[in-house]
């Protein structure tokens, strides 16, 4: 093989390597139920025209599900959580931010690092124990953490980051 050959074979390989990801990242449908979850910034996908990216509940049960069993300050005993991964919710959309502005119903909001939240497997419930979390019982959405795993989830850092009625996600 000449060493023409191998540079453009080398370059046609990083350039897959590079766009590859932009290229997996199929159009979000549009939700067709009540939107539970918005999410704006700096984002690939969306699917609304100012590009935010709007979710119903089937949607985001359409992405990969993760359950957590854990106990938290907020409820009695052993809960389990069923949802989607921040981590996998952003890599869906394609996310490329530091940062995180979450905000509730009640206009709670809060910044979480991507980092603390990705590393630490934050979860975005729907479910808690097999039944869908109502408003009035911190749902439709609540961001939760797998507290039991690490001492340090059960500190104000992260126990703040646990926002509950969750409507909006601004990234940056």
């Amino acid at each position: 093989m000449s060493l023409r050959a191998a540079f453009i074979g080398i370059v046609i390989l990083l350039g897959q390597l590079i766009l590859a990801p932009a290229m997996a990242l199929e159009p979000l449908p549009h939700p067709s139920g009540p939107v539970l979850l918005s999410v704006s910034g700096k984002i690939a996908v969306g699917n609304t025209p100012g590009g935010r990216a709007e979710f119903d509940l089937a949607m985001l049960q359409s992405l990969p599900q993760s359950r957590i069993v854990t106990s938290t300050i907020w409820t009695d005993g052993m809960q389990s959580f069923e949802g989607v991964l921040v981590s996998d919710l952003l890599a869906r959309l394609g996310a490329k931010a530091v940062e995180i502005n979450a905000t509730a119903a009640n206009d709670y909001a809060i910044r979480i690092p991507v980092s603390d939240a990705t590393a630490h497997g934050a979860l975005i419930a729907y479910a808690a124990n097999g039944a869908p979390l109502p408003p009035q019982n911190k749902g439709p959405l609540w961001i939760v953490y797998p507290y039991d795993q690490d001492e340090a989830l059960r500190t104000e850092r992260f126990l703040a980051q646990s926002i509950w009625n969750l409507e909006t996600m601004s990234l940056d």
